[in-house]
């Protein structure tokens, strides 16, 4: 079984930004030690608790800070962005790390209506033509644009030794085709979907069409998992995401809060269905739970990976819970 991580950086109460992103360099040398397979980070703008707006800046601090995991975004948000740059900018990244570099494409706004329209001119114009700029995108990464094309012309220089490998990422059945169509591999976050991942995974390669290198249809299932010595310890460490997203939903803008703040937050009804929505939908337990439940999902997802997101308000509880995970797992990642 490949596990991977997706780190959203994010911002514990009381730690600085700074402290999260250091802590982001020390989640992908523990994911590269552990044997885990890839290291994302995500995009996120003027979000409360969350630290990394630029995913391809903090890639070269991780890269440099490791030497064989595969690394990536998690994803870059193509509609804010012309391809150009977005394919420039990882040709780069895949020039000073070979090999190891992933490309991961979303299509959300990653942030406020203010900081949408902050980023872009008329963003759901550029969702809608996405489609498009996935294509010129790739066409930049292998430089094939026909003859007459007037970006013919033009490279997406460095050209590195080997391209950087593309993802999109997505929550839905459009998503999935758009991944099919343009034969790439496709993430599908479960994590933040109510949809069946079984199903979205499986309408991906059932449409699959090879265009480059990728030949056959390749995924990932992302989910939120936390896993302490204890099942009661994994769930105290859990309700510190719980409380924080709800205070998020409540325009609340603070990082990651503790463990004792989460107990004593008294939630009514209405939070307390949604946080157990929440939680059904995530995996948590001591070792031996989360293995179980783990292997189960993979068995019924069909996804060629899983990868993981753990937010909890100690960064020493997150290290420790990915690494509980892969020791866990031990062989089986190999």
């Amino acid at each position: 079984m490949k596990l991977s991580i997706l780190d959203q950086a994010p911002i514990a109460q009381s730690a600085s930004p700074q402290a999260a992103l250091q802590e982001s360099l020390k989640l992908a040398q523990l994911a590269e030690n552990t044997g885990y397979s890839r290291y994302w980070i995500a995009e996120h703008h003027d979000m409360a608790g969350l630290a990394c707006p630029a995913p391809e800046v903090m890639l070269s601090y991780i890269g440099a800070g490791t030497r064989t995991i595969r690394i990536g975004a998690g994803a870059i948000l193509l509609p804010h962005y012309k391809p150009y740059k977005v394919a420039e900018t990882f040709h780069l990244l895949a020039t000073l790390f070979p090999g190891r570099i992933d490309l991961g494409i979303g299509r959300a706004p990653g942030g406020s209506a203010e900081a949408t329209i902050a980023l872009s001119d008329n963003f759901l114009e550029n969702v809608r033509t996405m489609p498009q700029k996935l294509k010129e995108l790739l066409r930049f990464l292998h430089n094939d644009f026909p003859a007459e094309h007037m970006f013919s012309k033009i490279k997406a220089s460095p050209i590195p030794a080997e391209s950087p490998e593309v993802w999109l990422l997505g929550t839905s059945e459009k998503s999935g085709k758009l991944a099919a169509q343009t034969g790439i591999a496709y993430a599908f976050g479960q994590f933040m979907s109510d949809k069946n991942g079984a199903e979205m995974l499986k309408g991906y390669k059932d449409l699959f069409q090879p265009k480059y290198e990728l030949k056959q249809p390749k995924s990932i299932l992302t989910v939120n998992a936390v896993c302490a010595e204890t099942t009661e310890k994994a769930k105290e460490m859990a309700s510190s995401a719980h409380l924080w997203r709800m205070q998020q939903l409540q325009g609340i803008t603070s990082g990651v809060p503790s463990i004792d703040e989460a107990k004593d937050y008294k939630y009514n009804p209405e939070e307390r269905e949604m946080i157990e929505a929440a939680e059904a939908k995530m995996v948590i337990g001591n070792p031996s739970e989360v293995k179980k439940q783990l292997m189960e999902i993979e068995r019924n997802c069909g996804a060629d990976e899983l990868m993981i997101v753990t937010i909890t308000h100690s960064y020493e509880d997150r290290l420790k819970s990915y690494k509980l995970i892969a020791d866990e797992m031990g062989e089986m990642m190999k």
